[in-house]
């Protein structure tokens, strides 16, 4: 059985976007979200849990295994012949083994069931009470590390907009040309003692957040591709924090809003290794996935990092 999770881990993960839009807003017609002071895309990290979830739910074969269950998904019932979806409280009624089942007996079903209250937390709904824990994982918001814009297209749909009408609707989409979106994030030993996070779940979250992201294959997402993903392993309850605000990136005219491909750049990490060897005392071990497209530079030179164990004393 593996083991509940002992020891911090910092994540930074980097994903490029190449006219897509990695996250709409409903409330503003679906236009990616964006800092307009800073000219920088956004994506929640609710949106990057949405895509680990769907991987998790999807996969196969882990640890010879059919698939992980979530909870945070669509589930359905039927009431007098007709389908409804499943609102909160009935999706936890679903894990309940009878009408005697205790809170605490729910609370372990569901846990032990569901990798993403493990790993995300969450709350979950009764009839008048409910449980919430708190996630082992946690992410901030992710930005662009470049400046970036939001472009128009516009086309014509395959249907009228209604019956009797002589024209196609118009349809109007909206993409990024180019970003570099970077996520900070940490997975807390402590918050995993409550949660039951273990290391197989953080094998999980890994492959997810990475495969996950490569997966994403529908018509407004499908230009997305991971690009790096650090794991920052340390001994003590401790964490650097904002690494990806330390990411800097060299390129043409020092114009970030110009780049359109992972060819117009190379990513400045100087700052990054820098704080990480500031902190070599507290840190245990550091695991890069990386695309090897990606060109990366430290303190001036061009550096070639590979997939693996990181070993700060090779680089700078």
């Amino acid at each position: 059985m593996a083991e509940i999770i002992k020891n911090r881990t910092e994540l930074l993960f980097l994903f490029e976007a190449e006219y897509t839009n990695p996250n709409g807003d409903p409330l503003n017609e679906n236009r990616p979200r964006f800092d307009e002071e800073e000219s920088k895309a956004l994506v929640s990290d609710v949106r990057l849990k949405r895509t680990i979830r769907d991987y998790w739910f999807e996969y196969k074969g882990f640890n010879g295994t059919e698939g992980k269950d979530i909870f945070v998904r669509e589930t359905k019932y039927i009431d007098n012949g007709k389908e409804f979806v499943s609102d909160g409280k009935r999706r936890v009624e679903q894990f309940k083994a009878n009408a005697g089942t205790s809170k605490e007996e729910l609370r372990n079903k569901i846990i032990e069931t569901c990798i993403d209250i493990r790993t995300f937390g969450g709350v979950l709904p009764m009839d008048k009470d409910s449980i919430t824990l708190t996630g082992a994982v946690q992410f901030n918001v992710g930005k662009s590390v470049n400046q970036t814009e939001v472009v128009t297209e516009q086309g014509t749909g395959a249907f009228a907009s209604g019956s009797g009408k002589g024209q196609d609707t118009i349809r109007t989409e909206y993409k990024l040309p180019y970003a570099l979106i970077g996520f900070n994030g940490i997975i807390n030993e402590k918050a995993a003692t409550y949660s039951k996070m273990t290391d197989d779940d953080k094998a999980l979250l890994l492959e997810g957040i990475w495969d996950g992201t490569k997966n994403l294959i529908s018509r407004s997402k499908f230009g997305q591709a991971p690009l790096l993903l650090l794991s920052v392993n340390y001994n003590k309850p401790f964490y650097i924090g904002n690494l990806r605000q330390r990411l800097h990136l060299v390129c043409e005219g020092n114009n970030s809003i110009k780049i359109r491909n992972i060819n117009n750049y190379q990513l400045d990490i100087s700052d990054l290794i820098g704080v990480l060897k500031s902190q070599e005392d507290n840190i245990d071990s550091i695991d890069l996935q990386i695309d090897n497209r990606l060109q990366t530079v430290c303190n001036g030179k061009s550096i070639v990092l590979k997939t693996g164990k990181l070993s700060l004393n090779e680089i700078g």
